[in-house]
């Protein structure tokens, strides 16, 4: 543990808090795709099955409980709550994650570090999450007003990765063989793919403007 991971991790669950916050209090989930959230129950679904079998630390156990509880909460929020779903924009959050989640498993099949069920698994989450952004991504250019608390939301959770590279940075040169290519390409793809919404949103910040995305 470093204060880069440490800090990536907090952000991470601050962008959680952050979408919870704005499902539960105003009752409300517009903005939010949730082709995305459902990809994100698939990640931490296939990357925590080893939770009930290898210990790492408390601390890594119950962070992952939180995500994996998290993502499946906000998904039944989504689409079961009775007055959360009316806001959702099933009009507009069309993207068809089959062509995304189709070329992870591919990937996960012929490139991973151990050809076992676990490592695919896990290979898998992270080619993902990598692109699990996308619907998200593609809804707020096409509603382009963006409130407040989803813009943070996403913000947050760009900045969770990019804080989990300066993590990698940080290993490699303090720990010694420590290369894992794997997740450090998925994770740059990853953060590249925020590279337009941050441009957008400090844009925002710095001239205290309304957030907005080109269509």
């Amino acid at each position: 543990m470093n204060i880069f991971r440490l800090a990536g991790d907090m952000t991470h669950l601050a962008s959680v808090l952050v979408l919870l916050l704005k499902i539960h209090t105003i009752k409300s989930c517009a903005g939010i795709s949730l082709k995305t959230q459902e990809l994100y129950a698939v990640v931490f679904a296939t990357r925590y099955l080893d939770i009930f079998t290898d210990f790492i630390s408390l601390y890594n156990t119950i962070m992952k409980l939180i995500f994996m509880g998290s993502s499946f909460s906000i998904v039944w929020y989504i689409r079961q709550h009775k007055i959360v779903r009316r806001s959702y924009d099933k009009d507009q959050d069309t993207f068809r994650y089959v062509f995304i989640v189709l070329p992870c498993v591919f990937l996960a099949l012929i490139i991973n570090e151990k050809f076992t069920f676990k490592e695919v698994m896990w290979t898998f989450s992270l080619y993902l999450e990598a692109v699990a952004i996308l619907p998200q991504l593609v809804l707020l250019q096409r509603t382009r007003n963006i409130d407040n608390l989803t813009g943070q939301y996403v913000f947050l959770l760009g900045a969770y990765r990019a804080l989990y590279i300066l993590n990698w940075i940080y290993r490699y040169f303090t720990e010694p063989h420590y290369v894992h290519w794997i997740p450090w390409i998925a994770g740059i793809v990853q953060t590249l793919l925020y590279g337009d919404f941050f441009y957008y949103y400090f844009h925002s910040w710095k001239n205290n403007k309304k957030l907005q995305l080109p269509a």
